[in-house]
């Protein structure tokens, strides 16, 4: 059941598999149970409050993705539901909405990062350096400015602490040249998709992180997909190079951090109501505004077993 002053959650059903920032996955056997939980996380960190009702939304919008890019790549996903599972009827009501059915992949510990604009820590890279994944990007760029390509920023992927930015080179090095390229292309594929959806819901996608894994041999998109907690959307309408944009995203949330005084290891300070309160608008603004695409239909429910 979901401890609603912390956002976990135990099924005494099905083995804790993992317990990541966000999300709670199970061991269903044959697949796995994903979980997002109201938790969030920022630099890294979990913080100590909960948004009630973001696990939902989160689902609901990389449900989007994951039904608007099986074109492009195969993903994990086997229901959008709790169809089939064990469950009380106490976790079926406090499941249901925020669960994944998925197929059991092996994971590659890459986060695959996007960036169509310069922002976050690829910013701040640049301020110090010039660069971005240790390749040079010309001077007299700002916040926010729009990357003459459409770059691909390996980072390390790591569940409890910070990922660690690397170059092209390095994930070569890591993991051999042919899936490094193959890693970026699918990436760089799905993000050229990706922007021409957002772009229709009036939104600009700055950038995203993927996660991908072998599932029966085969490269599949994993985890979730082009949330708010994976990526930056900023409104079209507003944007311009030269300020921070103020995103649909956890951006209020990191910049009400920083402010504070906070130096980005655990624990994390108590956000505001206020803060909190808006951070789930604005999440909501994102997947209400991606079903109103033209076009758009979502699956009530997925069932590949």
């Amino acid at each position: 059941m979901i401890d609603a002053g912390v956002g976990e959650v135990s099924l005494e059903q099905y083995p804790l598999w993992r317990r990541g920032k966000v999300r709670d996955v199970f061991d269903a056997g044959d697949h796995l149970v994903f979980v997002a939980t109201d938790r969030v996380s920022a630099f890294d960190v979990i913080l100590p409050n909960i948004i009630a009702g973001k696990g939902q939304v989160l689902t609901n919008i990389s449900q989007f993705w994951f039904e608007a890019t099986e074109h492009l790549c195969p993903n994990h996903v086997v229901a959008y539901n709790i169809t089939g599972l064990d469950l009380d009827p106490v976790e079926a009501e406090e499941l249901e909405g925020r669960t994944m059915q998925v197929k059991k992949a092996e994971r590659i510990d890459v986060e695959c990062v996007v960036r169509a604009h310069l922002a976050g820590s690829g910013w701040a890279e640049y301020q110090n350096t010039g660069t971005l994944a240790s390749e040079p990007l010309p001077r007299g760029l700002s916040i926010g400015s729009q990357l003459a390509e459409t770059r691909f920023t390996p980072a390390t992927k790591n569940d409890t602490g910070h990922d660690v930015n690397i170059s092209r080179a390095v994930l070569s090095s890591m993991i051999g040249e042919d899936l490094a390229q193959r890693l970026e292309q699918m990436s760089l594929t799905i993000f050229d998709q990706a922007q021409r959806i957002a772009g229709g819901a009036g939104f600009i996608l700055a950038d995203t992180k993927f996660e991908f894994g072998y599932i029966d041999g085969q490269l599949s998109l994993i985890d979730e997909v082009l949330t708010p907690d994976s990526s930056r959307y900023w409104d079209a309408s507003t944007f311009h190079a030269g300020t921070a944009p103020p995103g649909y995203d956890k951006q209020e949330i990191r910049d009400w951090l920083v402010a504070s005084g906070w130096d980005k290891e655990p624990p994390a300070p108590m956000l505001p109501t206020e803060i909190v309160g808006a951070a789930l608008e604005r999440y909501t603004m994102v997947r209400d505004r991606l079903r109103q695409t033209p076009n758009h239909t979502t699956k009530t429910g997925v069932s590949a077993r």
